[in-house]
C-alpha cells in the first residue's frame, strides 16, 4: 500500500526513558464501537500499559480508554483487557523474546492507519538507574549544544 495515512493518537513517553526498545511490532486491537470514538478524540493513556502472551494470544493490560461522552449504555470498563491482533509467526517471535530474562511487551504508541486503530508494541528490556542518568546527561548536553549554536547564528 503506497502512502498509507498514519495519524498518531497517543504515545507512551515513559517507554523510551524506562526501557531499551529492542524490537517493535504493529498490532491491531480488538475494540468496541464507543472505544474507537473515544480513541479518535485522543482519550487514550498508554503510560501504565503492558502486554502478555496467554494461550497463543496477546492481551493488552492497564491501557486506559476513557468512556465516550455520548456512549451511555454502550460504554465499557476503561481498563478492560483487550486482545491484540498479530500473526502466529509474530506471536512465536514474541514468546521467544519474553522467555529471555528481563524482556517485556509494552505499548509504545497508538495510531490510525487507513481508518483502523493500531498499537506499536515494543519488546523492551528495563533500564537501570545509571542508564537513565546517562540518557538525561545526553539530552542536557544536546540541549546546551543547540542553544550555543542558536546564539552563534544570531551574532
Amino acid at each position: 500500500m503506497a502512502g498509507a495515512d498514519k495519524k498518531v493518537l497517543a504515545t507512551n513517553k515513559k517507554a523510551h526513558f524506562e526501557y531499551f526498545i529492542e524490537d517493535s511490532y504493529e498490532a491491531g486491537i480488538e475494540l468496541k464501537g464507543t472505544e474507537v470514538k473515544s480513541i479518535r478524540q485522543g482519550k487514550l493513556n498508554l503510560k501504565e500499559g503492558h502486554a502478555r502472551v496467554e494461550n497463543g494470544e496477546v492481551f493488552l493490560y492497564n491501557v486506559n480508554i476513557s468512556p465516550y461522552e455520548q456512549g451511555n449504555i454502550f460504554n465499557v470498563d476503561p481498563l478492560r483487557v483487550r486482545k491484540l491482533l498479530l500473526h502466529k509467526a509474530e506471536i512465536r517471535k514474541l514468546i521467544g523474546y519474553i522467555q529471555q530474562k528481563g524482556y517485556t511487551l509494552i505499548p509504545v504508541s497508538a495510531y490510525l492507519k487507513n481508518g483502523r486503530v493500531k498499537i506499536q508494541l515494543g519488546v523492551a528490556k528495563g533500564k537501570q538507574l545509571h542508564d537513565k542518568r546517562d540518557d538525561i546527561a545526553k539530552k542536557d548536553a544536546n540541549r546546551r549544544i543547540q542553544k550555543e549554536l542558536r546564539e552563534r547564528q544570531r551574532q
